[in-house]
């Protein structure tokens, strides 16, 4: 199946003319970002907070103690919903009420299970560090096992999801184009710094090639 159904859950209905339920392109929009807000419910409200995330295939994996109460909350759910955006412009219109953005957001709604095995986790925490920096976990120090036991590691299944993306120019009242005010698009992108070294050992020797070379690709 190459579309997400419509279902009541995740159908879109205000700007249905930008919905998007092809799943190829809802993965390049959680591929292309690494920080998720994920919602649950704590002590009758409703939060969401941002996590940092790894996807495989249809599934996203979030990781934080075995204390985290957000982690807790939704394993004791069973689902929840997550959605991740990207800004990329801020659309200036002649007028107030027109002004908008350009971006493209993908929410997810699925069902959740905790990662048990060591050996599990131990993968599945390299893809989010790998997420992060490509080729990076295998120059990391290894993990003591009781920082291993102090992780939780949460499998999302995405069962349902629906992806709005605005691309456009500014959309003015007929009559305002001619106007005497400016109107327009300013893009928006995210983009690295120089890559600053820790004190002591690190402030002594070159910053690694795959550290670079992910520097250079998004400079």
């Amino acid at each position: 199946m190459k579309e997400f159904e419509k279902t009541k859950l995740n159908r879109i209905k205000r700007g249905a003319n930008r919905a998007v339920y092809d799943k190829k392109t809802i993965n390049k929009i959680l591929d292309a970002g690494f920080i998720a807000q994920v919602g649950y419910i704590y002590d009758g409200y409703p939060i969401s907070i941002p996590m940092a995330y790894a996807r495989k295939g249809d599934k996203i994996y979030l990781h934080g103690s075995t204390a985290n109460r957000m982690l807790k909350a939704v394993l004791e759910s069973g689902k929840t919903s997550i959605n991740v955006m990207h800004l990329d412009g801020l659309v200036i219109a002649r007028s107030g009420l027109h002004h908008s953005v350009n971006y493209r957001s993908a929410t997810l709604f699925g069902e959740l299970n905790e990662i048990t095995n060591d050996n599990d986790k131990t993968t599945l925490l390299k893809d989010i560090v790998d997420h992060m920096i490509p080729n990076h976990w295998d120059t990391l120090r290894p993990m003591h096992q009781k920082e291993l036991d102090r992780t939780m590691v949460v499998e999302f299944t995405i069962t349902s999801a629906s992806a709005k993306i605005r691309a456009e120019g500014v959309n003015d009242e007929p009559e305002d184009y001619d106007l005497p005010y400016w109107a327009g698009v300013v893009p928006v992108k995210q983009i690295l710094e120089a890559p600053i070294a820790d004190k002591g050992y690190p402030s002594t020797i070159d910053i690694p090639e795959h550290i670079l070379t992910h520097y250079s690709k998004h400079k």
